[in-house]
């Protein structure tokens, strides 16, 4: 979980135990109108327990601000969103997931993308995509939607092509090798990346293997200066923080730095189709 998280957990407590001083409740009288143990004011005022909806309503009728429920409950809420394990996004197949991409897509005039080992998904093949999304169906046995995920990958590629909108995408030559779906398909994969660097809108680098990276990263995407998402095993993470985006800006410039574009970057894609006509 990201320090962002802690410190919106905390920013949280911080403001339930300004509403209870306020209101000249003691936390042991709290904790005794709500039937908790004395401990738990404490740890959700010190962020050490996130609070639940029925907690959040304790504070607000204990102390006499059922005004500000509301935004309390939306508070906690985002704060939620902000640590989405795989089984909660996925719980019932790829295209509500693929869906929320489309929207966020559309939303956003800049997007900075990274992936070290894969194509990005707005780069890939149906084929790609589909071998891509079938793992995904069962690694982590979810509702098998598998063409309706594909559709839905497929239309977030339009945004390519539409409005005012930006992209700078760096890979890893990792993802020219890592193998999705057969030589077959990423043959077919990597002949799309070619024609993708002649996009007008696409900035497109592609990170040496032998480069002397300045820090170990995971796949993140930057969506404008608003929001960065990164993808571990089990989840997703939404960083909003400012200060942590703009070390994800920071980190983005240190890794174009150190990417190769144009001739360099065909090279090495051409080079990783030979392999696969081997």
């Amino acid at each position: 979980m990201t320090s962002s998280i802690d410190e919106a957990k905390e920013a949280l407590g911080e403001r339930l135990r300004e509403i209870r001083r306020r209101a000249g409740v003691s936390g042991r009288t709290l904790a005794r109108l709500a039937g908790w143990h004395e401990s738990r004011v404490s740890k959700i005022e010190y962020g050490r327990l996130k609070p639940s909806d029925a907690d959040i309503r304790a504070y607000c009728e204990h102390t006499g601000t059922k005004d500000q429920l509301p935004d309390l409950l939306a508070t906690l809420h985002n704060l939620d969103a902000a640590y989405l394990e795989w089984r909660r996004v996925l719980n019932t197949g790829t295209k509500r997931r693929q869906h929320a991409s489309v929207k966020l897509a559309r939303r956003t005039t800049l997007t900075r993308i990274f992936q070290p080992v894969i194509v990005p998904g707005i780069l890939q093949t149906a084929e790609y995509a589909r071998a891509i999304l079938r793992r995904s169906i069962t690694f982590h046995r979810i509702p098998d939607d598998l063409d309706a995920g594909v559709a839905k990958r497929l239309e977030r590629q339009q945004v390519l092509y539409e409005g005012d909108r930006h992209f700078r995408i760096i890979i890893g030559e990792q993802a020219l090798h890592t193998t999705v779906g057969g030589d077959g398909v990423m043959r077919g994969q990597l002949d799309r990346l070619l024609a993708a660097m002649g996009l007008p809108r696409v900035a497109f680098g592609i990170i040496p293997a032998d480069a002397e990276l300045p820090m170990q990263t995971t796949n993140f995407v930057m969506f404008d200066n608003r929001m960065v998402t990164a993808e571990t095993v089990t989840a997703e993470l939404t960083v909003t923080q400012p200060r942590e985006i703009a070390i994800y800006a920071r980190t983005f410039e240190e890794l174009a730095q150190h990417s190769v574009t144009g001739d360099p970057a065909r090279a090495l894609i051409n080079a990783a189709l030979e392999r696969r006509r081997d």
